[in-house]
Protein backbone atom coordinates (compact mmCIF):
# COMPACT_ATOMS: atom_id res chain seq x y z
CA UNK A 1 0.00 0.00 0.00
CA UNK A 2 1.36 3.10 -1.09
CA UNK A 3 1.29 5.82 1.86
CA UNK A 4 0.62 9.61 0.72
CA UNK A 5 3.20 11.86 0.80
CA UNK A 6 4.91 14.48 -0.87
CA UNK A 7 8.23 14.39 -2.65
CA UNK A 8 9.81 17.87 -3.84
CA UNK A 9 12.42 17.07 -6.75
CA UNK A 10 15.15 19.79 -7.83
CA UNK A 11 15.97 18.34 -11.56
CA UNK A 12 14.84 15.63 -13.78
CA UNK A 13 17.15 13.47 -12.85
CA UNK A 14 15.66 14.07 -8.84
CA UNK A 15 12.25 13.34 -10.38
CA UNK A 16 13.64 10.47 -12.39
CA UNK A 17 15.61 9.14 -8.53
CA UNK A 18 12.18 9.82 -7.33
CA UNK A 19 9.72 7.77 -9.74
CA UNK A 20 12.69 4.82 -9.35
CA UNK A 21 12.20 4.83 -5.20
CA UNK A 22 7.81 5.16 -5.51
CA UNK A 23 8.14 2.17 -8.09
CA UNK A 24 10.08 -0.20 -5.48
CA UNK A 25 6.50 -0.11 -3.27
CA UNK A 26 4.31 -1.00 -6.60
CA UNK A 27 2.37 -4.41 -7.62
CA UNK A 28 0.22 -5.28 -10.54
CA UNK A 29 -2.23 -4.88 -10.99
CA UNK A 30 -2.75 -1.26 -10.68
CA UNK A 31 -3.96 1.61 -12.24
CA UNK A 32 -1.79 5.27 -11.84
CA UNK A 33 -3.38 8.76 -12.69
CA UNK A 34 -1.19 11.32 -13.48
CA UNK A 35 -2.31 14.72 -13.37
CA UNK A 36 -0.77 18.11 -13.73
CA UNK A 37 0.09 21.43 -16.35
CA UNK A 38 1.64 21.17 -19.36
CA UNK A 39 5.95 20.55 -18.53
CA UNK A 40 5.07 19.28 -15.19
CA UNK A 41 7.36 16.63 -15.45
CA UNK A 42 4.92 13.83 -16.28
CA UNK A 43 6.73 12.07 -18.56
CA UNK A 44 10.00 12.53 -16.53
CA UNK A 45 8.62 10.63 -13.52
CA UNK A 46 7.45 8.09 -15.87
CA UNK A 47 10.49 7.26 -16.99
CA UNK A 48 11.59 6.33 -13.22
CA UNK A 49 8.21 4.54 -12.85
CA UNK A 50 8.70 2.59 -15.23
CA UNK A 51 12.79 2.18 -15.54
CA UNK A 52 11.95 1.20 -11.54
CA UNK A 53 9.37 -1.23 -12.47
CA UNK A 54 11.97 -2.97 -14.65
CA UNK A 55 10.11 -3.23 -17.63
CA UNK A 56 12.05 -0.47 -19.85
CA UNK A 57 15.44 1.28 -19.61
CA UNK A 58 14.75 5.38 -18.91
CA UNK A 59 16.18 6.30 -22.41
CA UNK A 60 13.42 3.90 -24.04
CA UNK A 61 10.21 5.91 -22.58
CA UNK A 62 9.53 8.94 -24.26
CA UNK A 63 5.58 10.59 -24.46
CA UNK A 64 3.09 8.61 -26.04
CA UNK A 65 1.63 12.12 -27.21
CA UNK A 66 1.15 10.81 -30.41
CA UNK A 67 0.93 7.12 -30.61
CA UNK A 68 -1.25 7.35 -27.44
CA UNK A 69 -0.43 4.06 -25.91
CA UNK A 70 3.22 2.39 -25.47
CA UNK A 71 3.45 -1.14 -24.02
CA UNK A 72 6.60 -2.45 -22.32
CA UNK A 73 7.43 -5.95 -20.72
CA UNK A 74 9.64 -6.43 -18.28
CA UNK A 75 12.47 -9.39 -18.92
CA UNK A 76 11.82 -12.52 -17.11
CA UNK A 77 11.72 -13.42 -13.84
CA UNK A 78 9.63 -10.03 -13.04
CA UNK A 79 8.11 -9.94 -16.75
CA UNK A 80 5.75 -7.09 -15.46
CA UNK A 81 3.91 -5.42 -17.97
CA UNK A 82 3.85 -1.40 -18.24
CA UNK A 83 0.99 0.53 -20.24
CA UNK A 84 2.08 3.78 -20.70
CA UNK A 85 -0.57 5.95 -22.47
CA UNK A 86 -0.93 10.13 -22.88
CA UNK A 87 -4.27 10.94 -22.89
CA UNK A 88 -3.69 14.77 -23.99
CA UNK A 89 -4.67 14.91 -27.50
CA UNK A 90 -8.11 12.75 -26.51
CA UNK A 91 -11.39 15.08 -27.49
CA UNK A 92 -14.02 13.34 -25.12
CA UNK A 93 -15.27 9.78 -24.78
CA UNK A 94 -15.82 9.07 -28.76
CA UNK A 95 -11.93 9.62 -29.16
CA UNK A 96 -11.30 7.46 -25.94
CA UNK A 97 -12.99 4.63 -27.13
CA UNK A 98 -11.11 4.11 -30.87
CA UNK A 99 -8.52 3.20 -28.41
CA UNK A 100 -9.52 0.00 -27.75
CA UNK A 101 -8.05 0.10 -24.54
CA UNK A 102 -10.58 -2.45 -23.10
CA UNK A 103 -7.92 -5.25 -23.36
CA UNK A 104 -5.80 -3.77 -21.08
CA UNK A 105 -7.45 -5.15 -17.87
CA UNK A 106 -7.44 -8.63 -18.84
CA UNK A 107 -4.08 -9.81 -16.81
CA UNK A 108 -2.12 -7.86 -13.94
CA UNK A 109 -0.55 -4.71 -15.17
CA UNK A 110 0.50 -1.48 -14.24
CA UNK A 111 -1.61 1.14 -16.42
CA UNK A 112 0.01 4.63 -16.22
CA UNK A 113 -2.19 7.49 -17.62
CA UNK A 114 -0.57 11.04 -18.29
CA UNK A 115 -3.47 13.53 -18.04
CA UNK A 116 -5.80 10.95 -16.65
CA UNK A 117 -8.47 14.02 -15.88
CA UNK A 118 -9.45 12.56 -19.35
CA UNK A 119 -9.72 9.05 -17.94
CA UNK A 120 -12.81 7.70 -18.27
CA UNK A 121 -12.88 3.85 -18.24
CA UNK A 122 -14.24 2.44 -15.40
CA UNK A 123 -11.68 -0.33 -13.28
CA UNK A 124 -11.75 -2.24 -9.61
CA UNK A 125 -7.76 -2.05 -9.78
CA UNK A 126 -6.29 -0.32 -7.18
CA UNK A 127 -5.42 3.34 -8.20
CA UNK A 128 -2.79 5.67 -7.42
CA UNK A 129 -3.18 9.57 -7.91
CA UNK A 130 0.17 11.39 -8.51
CA UNK A 131 -0.32 14.82 -9.23
CA UNK A 132 2.53 16.91 -10.17
CA UNK A 133 3.30 20.75 -9.71
CA UNK A 134 6.45 23.26 -10.54
CA UNK A 135 7.51 25.93 -7.68
CA UNK A 136 8.38 29.83 -8.64
CA UNK A 137 11.57 28.20 -7.82
CA UNK A 138 11.56 25.23 -10.88
CA UNK A 139 11.08 22.49 -8.36
CA UNK A 140 8.86 19.56 -8.90
CA UNK A 141 6.43 19.08 -5.98
CA UNK A 142 4.83 15.33 -6.08
CA UNK A 143 2.05 14.32 -4.40
CA UNK A 144 1.24 10.91 -4.37
CA UNK A 145 -2.91 10.36 -2.83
Amino acid sequence: MILPRSIITHDADHTIRAGREIAKELTAPLLILLSGELGAGKTTLAKGLISGLGAAPEDEVTSPTFTLVHEFRGAPPASIVVYHIDLYRIDGPADMATLGLEDIFLAPAVILVEWSEKWRMPSDWPVLKISLAVGDDHTRTITLC
